[in-house]
């Protein structure tokens, strides 16, 4: 094709000169250009169509300036034109020119609306067909109807992966469960599986959202459960199930315990772990029920407070000529919230001189210096259990090796001899103490978590001695804890020993009809394969090498960067049995919920948007949002749902 260059007097000239007729003046925005250019202070320009305006043209300059002429600067461009352009000139790093997949996007808008959890009908908003159109014009768009199939055929597909993926997992699945409502007063079972996989990465997985029928008795409780176990054909595979106190969950753990007990491990006895979380809450309301005095006055003080703006600005200056910050409002904590009020307490505590001279001032009620006392002990106190919650909480990193040093921790902030200046504080820490031994006492412990202490490389047994001597007053106890640890970690070996022996060892001897009767030297060598046989069967002599070479290899020294998966990933090969262990030991959970929910002495309630929803439905949506998101370091907890 000729060009014809157009000189500041007019004429126009034909050009062969290839830095002209380049590849880049085919490209797509060329046709919103004249195809004659002009020279202007000896620049050849392109000129748009539209509004006449002279851009430069040059080779070794790209059409960047021209594309962004018509995307964006052009005021003159017809908003269609404008609108077809952007969508034939978008691109993808090392894909070309973009290339629209209406089953990709289909498929992209089912995890948004899984994810963000988009109610359907916002699907029929014509605002949001109006958007779509405006993205991709050849996008017909879906309905709520469409969306919600589109979900329910992606769950079905991610069930079906994470069903193969259990069944074939050559180590024990660890559960929780946990109960929510609707607004309905409907019940809902949530149950969640625990495991390590082969690279020793924790998996955290929501298999089930079931409605439960009411009352919910430990029999309905424990026939949802063996149902979902049964559907997803786990049920041989089941280690122990973390449910908090509840009278009817102890019972429906006794009844899976009987139905299942010939394909537990030891028959079950290390089925059921008691929630930690929710024990901490109960210690704590019990303490707080007797500290409220002090609590009360600065709940109300600082209610008063942040009730209007006035009141905030008389409390800034007060802060100010006391050389404290400003503040734009003060903490106020949530009711069933116990984090919330060791926040707001450790504020007031800051702010302590300021909040008497205010009350001073504006002759409001205020903590007298008894209860300021009593108060800054229940901060530290309450901060302890916080950061003992937080750590058994964790749903991202193995927590059943700290379980025995976190149950010290409070143990010793019980038995602080502070709580001792004065009959409130004393009442508090012996209430407290009280529960305490009611469900931690020595022996009530889940003894896989005692074995799991062991199997953390930077413990081993050096720390059950050291906790039995700091938690028993009698030496003769701290003999008999020692000793029970060590026999249900041999028999622990032992067991397991059992199952690596029999996935490695040599298929069975098959009969045949030759005779060795004249044969000694065959007879012997048989005789010598059997016993060979029949030794790893047995697996003493390696169990006592293994095991011992462990706990006798100096304990690991260790930081906060430490993780013991990795470790024991390392170490498989030199530990073969014991790395087994270590895989289903260490994925038991100590809590039921997520650390966002284990501070609230409240229940779980669904949203009301989610309360509507058929139970299939619902159980869609929760289990597709937790798999959509398959690494570790993501935190997101799949059944707290709110407005959409």
């Amino acid at each position: 094709m000729d060009l014809r260059i157009s000189e500041g007097s007019g004429t126009n000239t034909t050009l062969d000169d290839q830095s002209i007729q380049s590849p880049t003046r085919r490209a797509k925005v060329w046709e919103y250009f004249l195809q004659e250019l002009v020279e202007v202070d000896g620049v050849m320009k392109a000129v748009c169509k539209y509004c006449g305006a002279k851009l430069t043209s040059k080779r070794n300059s790209g059409t960047n300036s021209l594309r962004n002429h018509v995307a964006d600067t052009c005021p003159k461009i017809p908003v269609e034109d404008r609108k077809q352009f952007i969508a034939t000139m978008r691109k993808r790093t090392g894909e070309g020119s973009f290339v629209f997949d209406p089953r990709k996007t289909r498929e992209c808008m089912v995890k948004w609306c899984i994810s963000a959890e988009v109610a359907f009908n916002k699907f029929d908003d014509p605002f949001f067909a109006t958007w779509m159109e405006s993205l991709q014009p050849s996008f017909s768009g879906v309905g709520r109807q469409t969306m919600r199939n589109d979900c329910i055929a992606r769950f079905k597909m991610m069930r079906q992966e994470l069903r193969n993926e259990l069944q074939s997992l050559n180590s024990r699945i660890c559960l929780t469960s946990d109960l929510w409502t609707s607004n309905q007063k409907l019940g809902y079972l949530c149950l969640t599986a625990h495991y390590i996989d082969a690279n020793f990465i924790l998996k955290k997985k929501t298999i089930a959202f079931k409605d439960v029928k009411y009352p919910h008795t430990s029999l309905a409780v424990e026939e949802v459960i063996t149902k979902c176990l049964i559907e997803w054909g786990i049920k041989e595979k089941v280690f122990t199930i973390t449910l908090d106190n509840a009278s009817n969950n102890q019972s429906a753990c006794d009844l899976l315990r009987e139905s299942g007990r010939s394909d537990m491990l030891f028959g079950g006895e290390h089925l059921h772990v008691r929630c930690c979380a929710h024990i901490l809450n109960l210690l704590v309301q019990d303490g707080m029920a007797i500290a409220h005095g002090a609590i009360d006055k600065i709940r109300d003080l600082v209610r008063h407070i942040i009730s209007s703006p006035s009141r905030i600005q008389a409390f800034n200056e007060i802060a100010e000529r006391s050389g404290l910050p400003s503040k734009a409002g003060l903490i106020l904590d949530v009711p069933n919230r116990w984090n919330s009020t060791h926040n707001m307490i450790m504020e007031a505590i800051e702010y302590k001189v300021v909040l008497k001279r205010y009350a001073e001032e504006q002759l409001e009620p205020s903590p007298d210096d008894e209860e300021w006392t009593n108060s800054e002990a229940i901060g530290e106190f309450l901060g302890a259990f916080e950061e003992a919650t937080k750590a058994f909480s964790a749903h991202r990193s193995p927590t059943s090796h700290l379980f025995l040093h976190n149950v010290l921790c409070i143990h010793q902030a019980l038995r602080n001899e502070n709580w001792q200046i004065n009959c409130v504080l004393e009442d508090l820490a012996l209430a407290m103490d009280s529960k305490f031994d009611k469900y931690w006492e020595k022996g009530k412990y889940n003894m896989a978590l005692v074995i799991a202490t062991i199997l953390d490389p930077s413990k081993k047994m050096d720390f059950l001695d050291f906790f039995y001597e700091k938690t028993c007053q009698q030496f003769i106890d701290i003999q008999i804890n020692m000793s029970l640890a060590k026999q249900w970690f041999t028999k622990f070996f032992g067991e397991y020993a059992k199952i690596v022996q029999k996935d490695t060892t040599v298929s069975p001897i098959v009969a045949t009809n030759t005779s060795t009767l004249g044969s000694p030297i065959l007879g012997k060598r048989r005789l010598d394969k059997e016993f060979s046989q029949w030794s790893q069967t047995r697996g003493r002599r390696l169990a006592k090498s293994e095991l011992d070479a462990y706990l006798e290899e100096e304990f690991v020294r260790t930081d906060e960067r430490f993780e013991i998966l990795s470790w024991w990933r390392t170490n498989t090969n030199k530990y073969p049995v014991l790395s087994a262990m270590a895989r289903d030991l260490l994925a038991i959970p100590l809590s039921t919920v997520p650390s966002e929910s284990a501070f609230s002495a409240g229940g779980r309630i669904l949203a009301d948007n989610r309360s509507s929803m058929t139970p299939e439905t619902l159980e869609c949506l929760v289990c597709c949002k937790d798999w959509l998101y398959e690494y570790p370091n993501i935190q997101v907890y799949p059944v707290v749902f709110g407005p959409s």
